[in-house]
């Protein structure tokens, strides 16, 4: 079995990653990366084609959650259960499972160390988890995307000769092979995402771009009110890339409201937060905005994971849009937070403002 072409991407990865496949009825580790190799003391060598009760035993029903990731084509994510090498315990860790690309037989485990984010702040950890997706997924699109375009050509050439029934299924295939090359745009947007060029912006301007956006597409279905603070500073920010987060939250709100509903945004000045920059200063946020939909609320399940890559409350979601959203804030030095409830759901941002001139 050959798992997809692995390089500096896939050694660059900084937490410990495993590819699995299910071979003679039991789960074989494929192929692992540096950082497993470290995590586990053993060569890569060593760990290849072993099985992977063998190398680690996870306190959990690793067997069936793998299997469920398989059957549901969906990521899967066990939080904070013991991992024990032999007789040596790695404490608790989080484990994440997910599909690499079509392939059901083989399945990336990503292994979250508690210590990682016990040693980190709250952004950074964001920070960390978002870089982690920028390699796998930057690896998967190029691997997948150049396959497609084959697959694409061979069946608009078979389509020239056919007619009927079989056309359409030419066709099918076409449209879905698009589909998916949309899908793995946004997932290279994702790992491309450029550093903000800031400036002074005025963030109503932006959340009314949004807003105009939001009412003649993806929400003209739902009721959007406001509740602005006119006096509000200029914050430091892109407003490009700003837009890009107000348009997925509201998207996000959009979509879990189908048959209508309202959201309601908000902004106010506040002075209090303060979170350690890129830089290593402490950076004021005082500028906050808050995106509030009806809708159902954020399973329980995956709530505290929201913001992490390839997580995702809808069926058929790519699990990237708040991924790329807290990546865009960690990068401005902001902050997001959400709370959520059946019938409200609030992401806050939090931005600094913009210097004053002279």
């Amino acid at each position: 079995m050959t798992p997809p072409a692995t390089g500096t991407i896939w050694a660059a990865l900084p937490v410990p990653a495993l590819m699995v496949a299910r071979v003679d009825q039991a789960e074989s580790i494929v192929d692992c990366n540096p950082a497993a190799e470290q995590f586990f003391s053993l060569s890569r060598r060593t760990v290849k084609d072993r099985a992977l009760s063998q190398v680690v035993q996870i306190e959990a029903p690793i067997d069936k959650a793998l299997a469920r990731c398989r059957e549901n084509r969906a990521p899967v994510f066990i939080n904070d259960v013991e991992v024990m090498m032999g007789e040596r315990s790695a404490g608790l860790c989080s484990v994440q499972l997910a599909l690499l690309g079509d392939r059901r037989d083989l399945v990336l485990m990503l292994l979250n160390p508690r210590e990682i984010a016990g040693k980190l702040g709250k952004a950074d950890v964001i920070r960390h988890a978002a870089r982690s997706a920028i390699g796998m997924s930057q690896m998967l699109a190029h691997e997948i995307k150049n396959p497609l375009a084959g697959i694409t050509g061979a069946a608009q050439l078979l389509s020239m000769a056919l007619s009927g029934e079989d056309r359409a299924l030419t066709d099918l295939i076409v449209a879905e092979t698009q589909r998916i090359v949309k899908l793995l745009d946004q997932v290279e947007q994702f790992g491309n995402q450029r550093p903000p060029e800031c400036r002074a912006v005025n963030i109503h301007d932006v959340l009314e771009r949004a807003r105009r956006s939001a009412e003649v597409g993806f929400a003209a279905h739902l009721r959007i009110t406001d509740a602005y603070d006119p006096s509000l500073p200029p914050v430091w920010a892109d407003s490009d890339q700003l837009l890009q987060v107000f348009l997925n939250l509201l998207k996000n709100a959009a979509q879990v409201q189908p048959s209508g509903g309202q959201i309601r945004i908000r902004t106010f000045f506040e002075q209090s937060l303060r979170l350690r920059g890129a830089s290593g200063k402490d950076v004021a946020l005082p500028i906050h905005i808050e995106i509030i939909d009806s809708g159902p609320g954020i399973p329980p399940e995956i709530a505290d994971e929201i913001f992490d890559p390839f997580v995702s409350g809808r069926e058929n979601g790519t699990g990237l849009g708040l991924a790329l959203v807290s990546k865009i804030i960690a990068a401005h030095d902001g902050w997001i937070t959400v709370e959520s409830k059946p019938g409200r759901t609030l992401f806050r941002i939090s931005l600094p403002r913009a210097p004053e001139a002279g």
